[in-house]
């Protein structure tokens, strides 16, 4: 049966027990809903922004009689579903097929796929004793040669994510953000915050989710890009401003051991006269985990240490875990007020990394209000303004649609919503307090993430030439996901001995290209291990060796130093970047085809991109390589032999050809768009 639930404006289907439900939801876009109870959930759009501005637009709805079903029109896209049940999705105004579901059944037997195959496109299985259900949502594969993108950060070094299995799920250095861009022209946002799994398969493609009660997606047409980008960004929200600090350079390693040691290194930078807007103190420099406070052993003066920083010009950045100590002095008080996750058997402790501990409930808003007025009393007030909120590694996650806590078995697991609420009580709490520019450098994040100005990071990476051609990938597909504030740890993070010729090229091959990332920040826990510091505390958490510029030997200081000073070069563009970014939602880093889509062979390179629309950046990702070919689009592009990005001695060349280009240790190849 299909109606016109004329008061929402959508087109209705129902059939035995499963209802779908077809509305617009911005322009040009559709959100599909479906389930096997007898009404959709109210208040939960998840990633989707419930507005007038969005849910105001009218469509137009037919029911036609017969086979041929009813349709909805919003703009650009047309859906149409049979009147048994199946969705078939195109571009209004061109007519070309974007999505139509995989149904191999015999229920319509005017439909030249019906088969006897019995495979649903929409299939809810559900769990025994609960009321949920396994879902599986089934498509065609319409092209073969469709190319795909986005779909958030992935270990893997594959652009085109077409023939890829994907996990739906957060890991360290994992972050599962489902909006997929693709070559046919629509954007796909899977609206199930859970564990599943994604396959892009060349025959068919599948969605899942593990645990849910309702199918839900977001599709958009578009005819770039960026505009589907673009409308992503306007449907699920916009990044902020990206404050002064995070346009230039900021030094971190695993980790400063005590006051002096960070503040040696900060003013080193500025004795040598080095570009420098922030610098971290990591993990451990607390008494016990759940003590969101300086240990005074180590950190015996943190209002003079920050007005020092402020003085030299440099902001301070801590991380801050979720994990609380049962022998840390907020423990008792937390549990008894409910601000900690549970579990549903065994005992209650989800890590046991140098102590007992349990994750403090970021769902719960109480629970966050609690943990950022500890944040704020001992961090914000004195100054501090930019928080790294690490997940304290959650190896999996999962999902309960009515209280945003699934626990399997005798250990936690950590919902995918978990990341973006962990960033939202620090996003709400330093709003409040009257800042408007939120930096939250994340492991992990979901769809909408970017509007709780969430920084993701691509988490703890080995230092090696395989895993610098993955980030590369991850960092383009993040931003197609919509995420447009990325980072990397410079050189990888485990690992790697400042001392030795083979990891001084991997960090100065990865510094280069981290000087044209959105954010440009050194981190490591390089080898060897610093001596143990102290008995108390944090102390038995060993610091990595030195990771500071200087560290590396003459040579690549002085690599270093150049692109620290293209960094600062960068800093007027960077700034216009991150305002399109915060305006429009479009990426910093840029697949060529993003800024020319008509170009094919745009689309088919993996290894080179653009920082924004001016320059092309082709990393060295191969040790020894000192020649590389590099493809470029329309124009008229400048290379300087020198790595510089500007000056009266460039090597000229028009664009839609191959060129070869000289790569010495000393440069990265860039060319200057005209």
């Amino acid at each position: 049966m299909l109606s016109h639930d004329t008061q929402k404006n959508r087109l209705v289907y129902q059939y035995d027990f499963e209802k779908v439900f077809i509305e617009p939801w911005g322009p040009n876009a559709l959100r599909v809903r479906a389930t096997h109870q007898h009404s959709l959930p109210s208040n939960q759009d998840w990633a989707l922004i419930s507005s007038p501005d969005l849910t105001s637009i009218k469509a137009t709805i037919k029911i036609e009689p017969d086979s041929v079903g009813g349709t909805i029109t919003n703009g650009k896209i047309t859906a149409n579903i049979s009147p048994r049940g199946k969705i078939i999705i195109k571009n209004t105004e061109t007519g070309q097929l974007l999505l139509e579901e995989y149904m191999r059944n015999r229920n319509d037997q005017l439909d030249p796929k019906c088969s006897a195959l019995l495979v649903e496109a929409r299939e809810f299985k559900p769990h025994a004793g609960r009321d949920d259900y396994h879902l599986t949502m089934r498509l065609e594969s319409i092209d073969r040669n469709e190319k795909i993108y986005g779909m958030g950060q992935y270990q893997q070094p594959y652009l085109d994510l077409k023939g890829l299995d994907l996990e739906l799920a957060q890991r360290n250095s994992q972050a599962s953000v489902p909006f997929a861009v693709s070559s046919l022209g629509y954007g796909f946002l899977w609206n199930n915050p859970g564990i599943g799994r994604a396959v892009l398969g060349k025959n068919v493609m599948s969605f899942e989710a593990y645990s849910t009660r309702v199918l839900d997606y977001w599709i958009v047409a578009g005819d770039s890009p960026k505009e589907i980008v673009e409308a992503y960004a306007d449907a699920t929200g916009k990044v902020p401003m990206m404050p002064e600090y995070g346009l230039g350079f900021w030094q971190c390693k695993l980790r400063y051991q005590t006051q002096e040691e960070l503040l040696s290194v900060a003013r080193e930078y500025r004795k040598r006269k080095l570009p420098i807007d922030l610098i971290v103190i990591d993990f451990f420099h607390w008494p016990l985990q759940g003590e969101w406070k300086f240990d005074p052993v180590y950190w015996p003066d943190p209002d003079a240490m920050i007005k020092e920083l402020n003085d030299l010009k440099i902001e301070l950045m801590v991380s801050i875990w979720p994990t609380v100590d049962i022998r840390s002095e907020n423990y008792e008080e937390m549990l008894e007020k409910g601000y900690l996750i549970r579990m549903d058997r065994g005992i209650r402790t989800a890590m046991n990394f140098q102590g007992e501990t349990v994750h403090f409930d970021a769902t719960n808003p109480d629970s966050r209000k609690y943990v950022w007025e500890k944040a704020r009393k001992n961090y914000y007030s004195k100054g501090i303004k930019v928080f790294w909120l690490d997940e304290a590694e959650p190896e999996y996650s999962a999902y309960d649609f009515d209280n945003y806590r699934y626990h399997l078995g005798s250990n936690v697991t950590i919902g995918n919503i978990y990341p973006r609420e962990y960033a939202r009580a620090f996003y709400e709490g330093q709003t409040e307090a009257g800042q408007e520019n939120i930096v939250n450098l994340l492991r992990c994040a979901w769809a909408g993430s970017q509007k709780y100005g969430a920084l993701v990071w691509s988490g703890d990476i080995a230092s090696s030439w395989e895993s610098l051609r993955c980030q590369l990938a991850a960092g383009l597909n993040m931003g197609m996901a919509g995420i447009p504030w990325w980072t990397t740890d410079i050189g990888g993070f485990h690992g790697g001995d400042p001392t030795k010729d083979s990891f001084r090229e991997l960090l100065v091959r990865w510094f280069q290209w981290g000087a044209f990332c959105p954010v440009m920040r050194l981190h490591g826990d390089r080898e060897p291990k610093q001596p143990q510091h102290g008995t108390t505390g944090g102390a038995t958490c060993l610091s990595g060796a030195e990771n500071e510029v200087w560290s590396y030997g003459e040579e690549v200081y002085v690599i270093c130093e150049k692109y620290l000073s293209i960094r600062e070069q960068l800093r007027d563009y960077t700034r216009a970047l991150m305002k399109e970014a915060h305006e429009k939602g479009t990426p910093v880093i840029r697949p060529l085809f993003i800024e020319f889509p008509e170009d094919k062979n745009a689309w088919a390179i993996e290894d080179q991109y653009l920082y924004g629309s001016k320059y092309l950046c082709a990393p060295i990702l191969y040790p020894g390589q000192k020649k590389r070919s590099v493809y470029l689009p329309e124009g008229n592009w400048t290379f300087f032999k020198d790595g510089s990005i500007t000056g009266d001695h460039g090597e000229h060349f028009s664009g839609q050809q191959t060129v070869e280009v000289d790569c010495p240790i000393e440069i990265m190849p860039v060319f200057v768009r005209d």
